[in-house]
């Protein structure tokens, strides 16, 4: 205990951060673990931890919920237990939300959720170089604009967008006009005019395709009403022209509410399971 004392103290010494040095946490869920502040909320997010040693790929999970409601506790759920089943290391955010909190709150929360969590994967027995965002809904839209903006330190090797918007332009002129969840979101009126076209351009994850981004899994219903099925079709489309590999997952006949998918298509969570393992490889 003495050397591990001493040990701790010249990594302090030499400014080198204390997760180094701490122990692995047990397997099994850690809820309610601060990744940041901002102003006066704090950040959190809940960890599931795999039995056994690691390191593990790691799914960090985005809620959905219109940018403005939602939570780790809720839409995202039906994914956990199958993403702890396969032995992954995952971690279910929450955001701020809008109209307390207006765009880009949200954004910056998912980026400091992924500076966080290649920080701190190893004490997870996650693995900080087998990273994957999974979003549903606005959440899978947070998900693929983190991916697709990212620098160095918010880089990740997977993408998972389920039901996600990835085109606020196309799909404000399909409303007719900014949805209320979006004049929350960006505080502007429905009309749309050039100042707001910029401003759905620059949270559109299809207006920022490069080469060289991770690979993407969208899954999407044919009878969601919510965001068009056309929305994924387009993205895949897009990052094939950039030769950024992606698998799009319909499914027939689903709307846009997650917990129903099942009811469509059973074998979706495992078909999901299987490219997440295939992408990011590690332990079975």
């Amino acid at each position: 205990m003495f050397h591990r004392v001493l040990f701790v103290s010249f990594l302090t010494a030499l400014g080198v951060g204390l997760s180094f040095a701490q122990e692995k946490r047990s397997g099994g869920l850690h809820a309610n673990i601060e990744y940041g502040e901002a102003g006066d909320e704090k950040l959190l997010l809940d960890a599931h931890v795999p039995q056994g040693s690691g390191s593990f790929p790691v799914a960090i999970l985005i809620h959905g919920g219109g940018w403005g409601s939602g939570s780790k506790e809720g839409d995202i759920t039906p994914l956990l237990e199958p993403l702890s089943a396969a032995n992954f290391t995952w971690f279910s955010i929450n955001y701020r939300l809008a109209p307390k909190n207006r765009w880009p709150a949200c954004y910056e929360d998912v980026k400091t959720a992924i500076r966080w969590v290649k920080t701190h994967a190893a004490e997870f027995k996650g693995d900080s170089h087998k990273i994957a965002l999974v979003g549903y809904s606005a959440g899978g839209e947070l998900a693929c604009l983190a991916a697709v903006r990212a620098g160095d330190d918010t880089r990740v090797q997977a993408v998972v967008g389920l039901a996600a918007p990835t085109d606020m332009p196309a799909d404000m002129a399909r409303r007719g006009g900014l949805s209320e969840a979006f004049q929350a979101l960006v505080e502007r009126p429905a009309v749309v005019d050039a100042a707001t076209t910029k401003i759905l351009e620059e949270m559109s994850p299809i207006y920022h395709l490069k080469p060289g981004l991770p690979p993407f899994l969208l899954i999407h219903g044919t009878e969601d009403k919510s965001v068009m099925h056309a929305q994924s079709v387009n993205l895949q489309a897009k990052l094939k022209e950039y030769r950024v590999p992606c698998q799009l997952l319909t499914i027939q006949g689903a709307p846009h509410r997650i917990r129903e998918w099942e009811n469509f298509d059973p074998t979706y969570k495992d078909q999901m399971i299987l490219w997440l393992k295939t992408t990011l490889g590690g332990k079975n």
